[in-house]
């Protein structure tokens, strides 16, 4: 049975929407920090997501983030990892390393989420957060890239924190946020269904024309 030219268009048009859809729903997957409760000079559980983007299917071992020089930190347990949290000459905290213990790690298509209790949050609009994934086999991701000068998202984009003014209905900032990553997830994956409808769609009227 052969396609009309209007059919192999239309379902070409589909798979294509539906790839970019997709696509843009892996480049998402960056290591990323969130905290409901962020608000300047105040206190905050951060909590890092960090995916497994390993093109050869290895394990993350280890992850260190760094810290704008914050009073104090303290890091979550999590099974199956330590935790080693380093500091300045004055003590303030610089950065937290965790590491897989030996067998362990974020295997591919799955990710971990590391969380810190920080104090005293600096009075910042945003915080940046540069991090550095380890693989199993030697490769090192650095996420520390800033937006793009035309304010498109860079490969390695450095996790950002948000933080609300001191005083602020910080939780009203943190749903909206919470509601914007929401839609977008929520809008791709409608984009994907749609564009997979359209492929079927064209497919059954192309049978039923032969």
């Amino acid at each position: 049975m052969a396609l009309s030219s209007a059919a192999r268009t239309a379902i070409t048009a589909a798979i294509s929407a539906a790839a970019l859809l997709a696509s843009a729903g892996v480049a998402s997957a960056h290591v990323t920090v969130s905290a409901p409760d962020a608000i300047q000079s105040g206190d905050a559980v951060l909590t890092f997501r960090v995916p497994n983007e390993s093109g050869t299917n290895s394990p993350t071992t280890a992850l260190t983030v760094q810290f704008p020089s914050l009073l104090s930190v303290d890091a979550q347990p999590i099974p199956g990892w330590k935790s080693v949290i380093t500091k300045d000459a004055a003590g303030k905290v610089t950065a937290v390393t965790w590491t897989a213990d030996p067998g362990a790690g974020i295997a591919p298509g799955q990710f971990q989420q590391f969380q810190v209790l920080a104090d005293d949050l600096p009075d910042q609009d945003h915080l940046t957060f540069p991090a550095t994934q380890t693989y199993s086999d030697g490769e090192v991701v650095k996420w520390d890239q800033a937006d793009n000068p035309d304010g498109t998202e860079p490969e390695r984009p450095v996790p950002t924190l948000d933080l609300a003014p001191k005083g602020s209905d910080h939780k009203s900032a943190a749903a909206a946020t919470t509601d914007h990553d929401t839609t977008a997830r929520w809008l791709g994956g409608i984009g994907i269904a749609l564009a997979i409808g359209a492929l079927g769609g064209t497919a059954f009227a192309a049978r039923r024309r032969a």
